[in-house]
């Protein structure tokens, strides 16, 4: 759980020591949900279904990649000024 933290959000050692478990819980899912809406930017459905061809895996994880894209794209934007504006 650590590794993710220390290597993509650049969080050192004291810095997760100091953090409350709840909060890494919720920056590793956070991470992993970043992770799925980006991980086939730049792709074609083609260009997917031919890279599945030898990877079939790949299927489960375009559907999974189509299925978070629409998920976030149905929400409207809404331009935040601060946090409190969020309640």
């Amino acid at each position: 759980m650590f590794i993710p933290l220390m290597k993509n959000l650049n969080m050192s050692w004291e810095e997760l020591k100091r953090t409350p478990r709840t909060e890494l819980v919720g920056l590793v899912t956070a991470l992993s949900e970043y992770n799925i809406l980006h991980s086939f930017d730049g792709y074609t459905d083609k260009g997917v279904a031919d890279m599945a061809k030898d990877r079939p895996e790949m299927r489960q994880q375009y559907a999974d990649f189509k299925s978070a894209q629409r998920k976030y794209s149905g929400r409207k934007q809404r331009n935040v000024e601060s946090f409190k504006e969020l309640f």
